[in-house]
């Protein structure tokens, strides 16, 4: 450890780690890191000091490619206020032990601990986030809540709870940290930091982190969207076209009709390419076997699930699987 990474009385910075895990994006990196250097800025004196770690050797690969240079590695002994886990791709395959444990040992020292994008999959793993409100990318919801049934997962752009802090990623970390310095320096210097960034908009923590369903879909018709709700709602548990038009409060050819007119497809083929999505994304990020996604997607037969994927994708799920772990894939 370098006398730089010893903390003095005469330091008031808080240090603030961000530990890259290959895979990262950048976009929400630069969302959480750019924040401090505006503080430092506006506020004409050190009020953060940020210190990039790797897992095993000094540098990350962004998933754009790009390289960013590293100060420390996992299990050098940091002086932290704060870290940050930054992750892309699949975050559920992340279980390296030795990154575990050192997070657990900062977390017993005192440190906050957040996760940022995919970042909070690695904390869950690690035990961290037990008892804590939590969120992550929505697109990591299905394998996140599969993976770990009992935690307070909410499908928010970020939650500040305690000494935890995750984000869903993208420009949503811009609003995390709108918050934290709102909490540690000053709500001025947080707006102020905003309008330097043309943030003309501070979203809170509970905003959705995806667009309506009106907007989505390009529909405002009430009874559709009803239907389209019930849809995102009942994956592992379809509803029959009956209840659906039932909710809807028309006839199942009244509703028929609304699919095709506003969606250009039969409902039945928009709920099993809904559910179809949903298997996807768990067979990229979970441990599932392939029939246990198949029912976890509202599917009861392995061989009806292994059709229908095939027919919407072009491979069957087991291909989707083996294609999934040798890279990172994208990530916001």
């Amino acid at each position: 450890m370098s006398k730089n990474d010893i903390r003095t009385a005469g330091d008031p910075g808080r240090r603030v780690g961000f530990l890259l895990v290959d895979g990262f994006a950048m976009m929400s990196f630069a969302s959480a890191i750019e924040p401090l250097r505006a503080a430092n800025v506006l506020a004409g004196r050190r009020l953060y000091d940020w210190i990039i770690v790797g897992i095993d050797r000094h540098e990350a690969m962004a998933s754009t490619g790009f390289a960013v240079r590293a100060r420390h590695v996992v299990g050098d002994d940091i002086d932290l206020d704060t870290l940050f886990v930054c992750a892309g791709g699949n975050p559920a395959s992340f279980a390296d032990e030795a990154t575990l444990n050192w997070l657990r040992r900062l977390a017993r020292r005192g440190t906050r601990i957040g996760g940022v994008s995919g970042g909070p999959f690695i904390l869950a793993r690690a035990g961290l986030l037990d008892g804590y409100r939590c969120t992550i990318h929505w697109e990591h919801i299905p394998a996140f809540t599969e993976s770990f049934p009992n935690l307070d997962t909410k499908l928010s752009l970020f939650e500040i709870d305690r000494d935890r802090l995750t984000c869903a990623g993208g420009v949503a970390a811009l609003d995390m940290m709108h918050a934290m310095i709102g909490q540690e320096q000053s709500r001025g210097l947080a707006d102020a930091i905003g309008e330097w960034f043309l943030q003309t908009e501070i979203r809170l923590g509970t905003s959705a982190q995806r667009r309506s369903l009106q907007d989505r879909y390009a529909t405002s018709n009430a009874r559709l969207l009803a239907a389209l709700e019930l849809i995102e709602t009942h994956v592992e548990d379809p509803l029959d076209r009956g209840a659906l038009s039932a909710a809807a409060g028309v006839s199942v050819r009244q509703l028929e009709r609304l699919f095709a007119r506003h969606l250009g497809k039969t409902l039945d083929r928009h709920y099993r390419d809904v559910r179809l999505d949903r298997a996807r994304i768990l067979l990229r990020q979970t441990a599932l076997s392939v029939s246990e996604v198949g029912l976890a997607s509202g599917f009861q037969s392995a061989s009806h699930f292994s059709r229908a994927f095939k027919a919407r994708f072009g491979h069957a799920p087991s291909s989707e699987r083996a294609a999934a772990y040798p890279g990172a894939r994208r990530s916001a």
